[in-house]
C-alpha cells in the first residue's frame, strides 16, 4: 500500500527522502521519518489538531499506565479479527500510544499506519515509534488508496462514514471507542449543575455493520498533583474547569469512572 496525493489522489511514490506524484506534487519526508500530507491550502488554522501542551499532557498521562486496560482490550479484540499479514491504520493516532501498544502485541507480519492532524503528536509518535509509518492529515481526507486497509482503530478520533468505506476493505474490521455512560462524571459533577450521562445508544456508521460492542469499565484514583494536572489538560475539562477547581482538585485528589464503550463494524463483502 502507499500514499496517495491529497491535492489530485493520484498514487504517491518514494524518491530518496520525497514522496512524489505524477502530477509533479512532491512532499518531503520529515528527519523523524513521517510525511506531512496536510497541505496548507487543505488546512483551517495554521496548526490544527491538539496543541503541543495537549499532547505532552495526554503523553504523559498515558504513559503512567492509567487507560493501559483500554489499550489491553482494544488489542486484544484486534488479534481475533485479523489474519497474519493485515495492514492496520490508526485514525487520529496522537502520540501513538495506542498504535505501538498494537504493534508490539500482535504476531504476524503486519504493517501499521498512524494518521493524525497534529504536526506535533506525529513528529513524537515517528521519531519515537519507526517501525510505524505515520503521517500528517486530515481524518476526512485521508492520504490512502482504496481498499487499502483490513483493519482500523479509532480512539476518540473524529471520522467521515465515507472515507472509512473507501480506505478499509470489503470484510474490514473498524473498532471504535467513545466515552460510555458514566465516563468522568465526576468529574462533570464538579462543572455542571446537572451533569448528564453520555449516550447509551448503539452508534451505527453508515456502510458498515454493527457486530459487537464491549464494555471497559474501572474507577481512576489519582493522588499525584501532576497525574491530575495531565488528565485534565488533555481533555475539554481544562477549558471548562476555573482554576480555582483545578488547584482544588490537583490538592485534593481526584477519583473518577473510566467507563469506554468499544464498538466492533465490519464493512460488508461486495457481490
Amino acid at each position: 500500500m502507499s500514499y496517495i496525493c491529497p491535492l489530485c489522489a493520484s498514487p504517491l511514490s518514494l524518491a530518496g527522502r520525497s514522496w512524489g506524484c505524477e502530477n509533479g506534487h512532491q512532499f518531503d519526508k520529515a528527519k523523524e521519518g513521517y510525511v506531512n500530507l496536510l497541505p496548507v491550502q487543505k488546512k483551517k488554522t495554521k496548526d490544527p489538531g491538539d496543541s503541543k501542551e495537549m499532547m505532552q499532557a495526554r503523553r504523559s498521562f498515558l504513559e503512567q499506565g492509567f487507560y493501559q486496560a483500554l489499550s489491553d482490550k482494544v488489542n486484544q479484540l484486534a488479534s481475533s479479527y485479523i489474519d497474519d499479514d493485515a495492514c492496520i491504520l490508526d485514525i487520529g493516532c496522537g502520540e501513538g500510544y495506542y498504535t505501538s501498544r498494537l504493534a508490539n502485541s500482535l504476531a504476524g507480519e503486519h504493517v501499521f499506519y498512524g494518521l493524525d492532524i497534529s504536526k506535533a503528536a506525529v513528529r513524537y509518535a515517528a521519531r519515537r515509534y519507526s517501525e510505524i509509518n505515520f503521517s500528517v492529515a486530515s481524518v476526512f481526507e485521508m492520504p490512502f488508496a482504496d481498499n487499502s486497509f483490513d483493519l482500523a482503530i479509532r480512539i476518540y478520533a473524529p471520522s467521515k462514514p465515507e472515507e472509512l468505506q473507501r480506505v478499509i476493505k470489503p470484510g474490514g474490521i473498524l473498532i471504535a471507542v467513545s466515552p460510555g455512560p458514566k465516563h468522568h462524571y465526576a468529574i462533570k459533577q464538579i462543572i455542571y449543575d446537572t451533569p448528564k450521562l453520555h449516550p447509551q445508544d448503539k452508534i451505527q456508521i453508515a456502510g458498515f455493520d454493527h457486530i459487537a460492542e464491549h464494555q471497559v469499565c474501572y474507577e481512576l484514583d489519582l493522588t499525584d498533583k501532576a497525574d491530575i494536572e495531565n488528565l485534565l489538560n488533555m481533555t475539554p475539562y481544562a477549558w471548562k474547569l476555573s482554576d480555582f477547581q483545578k488547584a482544588r482538585l490537583a490538592k485534593q485528589g481526584l477519583k473518577c469512572e473510566l467507563d469506554f464503550k468499544i464498538e466492533i463494524y465490519q464493512r460488508p463483502l461486495q457481490s
